[in-house]
């Protein structure tokens, strides 16, 4: 019964120091910088209009809203070539992801854009997203 006695303060002192790092590991992870990988796929004959559209407006409505460009590409495969635009965004989190985005796509600048890039027809074909946060090695954090 001495010997319990005795090692009592030093698990106590180690289920507190656990839980407190279970507690910060699990914040940390949820306030982690998230990357925003998006793929446009324009419609036939429109991957100019795509590209004058964030070019002349989105880059700068995006960062009126927080949202940080990390930067643009174009493939250089023949079949995606003519219609594929990549690009990656940073948000601080999930949550300010989602919040720029909601303040993005209610913007009235951004509607009024939106409105007069697709005036002659849908520019843009269909978009896939991927959210992803960086590894413990990544050189990008």
């Amino acid at each position: 019964m001495k010997n319990i006695l005795k090692s009592l303060p030093v698990v106590i002192i180690s289920l507190i120091v656990g839980l407190g790092a279970g507690i910060f590991f699990t914040t940390s992870a949820q306030d982690q910088k998230v990357f925003e990988l998006r793929t446009y796929q324009a419609t036939p004959g429109n991957l100019d209009n795509l590209h004058a559209r964030f070019r002349d407006h989105t880059i700068r409505i995006f960062r009126k809203h927080g949202m940080e460009i990390v930067g643009f590409w174009s493939p250089t495969s023949e079949e995606e070539k003519d219609d594929i635009l990549v690009y990656l965004l940073a948000h601080d989190s999930q949550e300010a992801a989602n919040a720029s985005w909601q303040a993005f796509g209610s913007d009235p600048e951004w509607e009024r854009v939106a409105e007069e890039s697709n005036r002659n027809g849908q520019i843009l074909a269909g978009v896939e997203r991927k959210y992803m946060v960086s590894t413990d090695y990544s050189p990008m954090k």
